[in-house]
């Protein structure tokens, strides 16, 4: 039986403030500027104080204080904004938004100085290669001597940006013979070669694709983080691609279901864990020719002056921002045209548009403020629970 009732519950919901100030807070220091030029591109009302003070060709149309347009009767278009609580609202904003110092708008007050701003270094980044990235392996290998390190460094070098190595092993011969004048066979290339391909990105220094998904099913099988029942797909796997290379990249299913003698499931897991395989085991690094180089810049230094440490927080990571000046002019604009009484429906639309866009902005500003306080009580909380190591290392 259903029963009416009354209940008291106690609810918290996150305002559109909060919820800003929270996605701010995700966005990584390096991303901030490129978020803040969407949320300027998007919002008129928000601009860098650098920014000149001039808005675009409709904007300077506007005027508020204009005459109101007649008919062909010569009678006003203009009607009375009837007095709602909405009216007592916008007139209570415009009064407090103009009033207000404009400065408590901005993320830096006047007082800000570049000039004294603390200049806080930029530490090059250099991202490394495909190939570098498999030159630091090469100190996990267990070789016999120089020459099994020569090999190894022309195998490396033969490899090329998609991870294959389609080189001839007896041209490389060649090419250690003629360029380091160190003789080797074949046959000694074959166990170094093994040993790179088990390099990672796995599939690494495969003749072909069929090698290099096979080398990539391999590694699975030998990685103990492979659970135990997808290694049953995987032994399907490696014999498809070892044993039935041909017939697998022809569709023939129902064939390899009969010579493999498993069920159709069995083959269709198989070939799942088969199209998971990356084709080219470079893809997501770079070539050397893609080799760049990204500077670092910290968002805190702290700094140890005789025993006390000093938290500085780099402003140069944000812009200076603040909300546009001809946006409040627009607004004393109005208020001058309904003391005269010449404001309209449209009119007023246009001001609780501009409204809207100055909350935004003003919210915005807010919590990019909020931002970095909280990055820097964060920080602070972290230098003097770690004191010790600051002042000592």
């Amino acid at each position: 039986m259903l029963r009416q009732g009354q209940y008291q519950r106690l609810l918290q919901k996150l305002s559109p403030q909060q919820i800003q100030l929270m996605k701010l807070l995700q966005v990584p220091t390096a991303n901030l500027e490129q978020r803040i030029k969407e949320e300027m591109e998007a919002n008129p009302a928000l601009e860098e104080t650098d920014t000149e003070d001039a808005f675009s060709a409709d904007a300077e149309e506007t005027n508020f204080a204009e005459e109101p347009s007649t008919d062909e009767y010569g009678e006003s278009e203009m009607e009375e904004v009837p007095l709602r609580e909405e009216q007592y609202e916008l007139d209570d904003y415009l009064d407090q938004y103009i009033d207000d110092d404009p400065n408590s708008y901005k993320t830096k007050g006047d007082a800000y100085n570049p000039d004294e701003e603390v200049k806080t270094p930029q530490v090059a980044a250099f991202e490394d290669s495909f190939h570098e990235y498999l030159e630091t392996q090469l100190g996990l290998l267990q070789l016999k001597d120089e020459k099994e390190l020569a090999i190894a460094r022309q195998i490396i070098g033969s490899i090329d940006d998609d991870g294959y190595l389609r080189r001839d092993l007896d041209s490389m011969a060649d090419d250690l013979l003629f360029s380091q004048n160190i003789g080797v066979t074949v046959k000694e290339i074959l166990p170094v070669l093994a040993k790179i391909q088990r390099f990672d990105p796995p599939g690494t220094g495969a003749k072909d694709l069929q090698e290099c998904l096979v080398l990539q099913v391999r590694n699975k099988l030998e990685l103990h983080t492979t659970p135990k029942a997808d290694k049953i797909y995987y032994e399907i796997a490696k014999k498809l691609l070892a044993d039935y290379f041909e017939e697998f990249s022809k569709k023939h299913y129902p064939k390899l279901q009969r010579q493999l003698n498993i069920t159709e499931e069995e083959l269709k897991l198989a070939i799942d864990l088969i199209l998971k395989l990356n084709p080219k085991p470079a893809s997501g690094y770079l070539s050397n020719q893609e080799r760049s180089v990204q500077y670092i810049v910290p968002d805190f230094l702290i700094e140890n002056n005789d025993g006390v440490l000093e938290l500085i927080v780099d402003p140069r990571n944000a812009p200076e921002l603040r909300v546009s000046e001809q946006y409040r002019e627009m607004l004393k604009s109005y208020k001058v045209t309904r003391s005269l009484g010449k404001s309209d429906r449209l009119q007023k639309e246009a001001v609780l548009f501009i409204k809207q866009k100055i909350d935004s902005a003003r919210w915005f500003i807010d919590a990019i403020q909020q931002r970095e306080q909280t990055m820097y009580k964060t920080m602070e909380a972290i230098m003097l629970y770690q004191k010790e190591y600051f002042l000592t290392g």
